[in-house]
């Protein structure tokens, strides 16, 4: 196990412990840990996951780590992570579901033209558009989480950085969408049949 494949671990580890201090408690479990360390420690951890991202690409390429194991774990571990975020914003509000479920349903369906291009032996390399998609969702959800912790600071900036993360999420749907069809409009090959 490289360090590059063992930074994007780290982020798959990350996830669930995210996920416990991000989503609501449970009613019997709700004064166990007050909502301000949440809301803090589970920002914290998304930003450490985010830039782990960040990190194991470019460790990867310096120290010549490129694996096909460290090309399998990566994407996975990016949508486990906006997956999760995903959810537990839309546990808080339910205006989210549209989003998050527009967002999955690309996702999976570009995680399919990829997997069948693999079978062709062809690799679907990520876009400047897709690039551009995962930046922008990054953005509105860090956003999102963030505005939960500087609410409790002062108390206005929870609704000025809602109203930002509102806005940065539909650029990113509209992108999540128009990325979609270039995938598919660019790859539309991969879908024939062959004999």
């Amino acid at each position: 196990m490289n360090l590059s494949n063992t930074i994007t671990l780290s982020r798959i580890f990350i996830i669930p412990f995210f996920m416990f201090f991000a989503f609501p408690l449970p009613g019997a479990m709700t004064n166990m840990i007050p909502f301000s360390v949440r809301c803090i420690v589970a920002l914290v951890l998304f930003v450490i996951a985010e830039l782990s991202d960040l990190v194991d690409g470019k460790v990867a390429r310096s120290l010549n780590q490129v694996t096909d194991l460290g090309k399998f774990l990566d994407p996975i571990a990016d949508k486990l992570l906006v997956t999760s975020a995903l959810l537990c914003i839309c546990a808080e509000r339910a205006i989210y579901v549209w989003p998050a479920m527009i967002i999955l349903i690309r996702e999976f369906a570009v995680t399919g033209l990829r997997a069948i291009a693999a079978s062709k032996g062809n690799v679907i390399a990520a876009g400047k558009l897709g690039k551009l998609k995962t930046a922008l969702q990054t953005t509105a959800l860090t956003t999102l989480l963030s505005a939960k912790v500087l609410g409790l600071i002062y108390y206005p900036l929870d609704h000025i950085f809602t109203i930002v993360g509102d806005v940065v999420m539909v650029l990113a749907v509209i992108m999540t969408i128009v990325s979609g069809i270039e995938y598919f409009v660019k790859n539309a090959g991969v879908l024939k049949e062959t004999k």
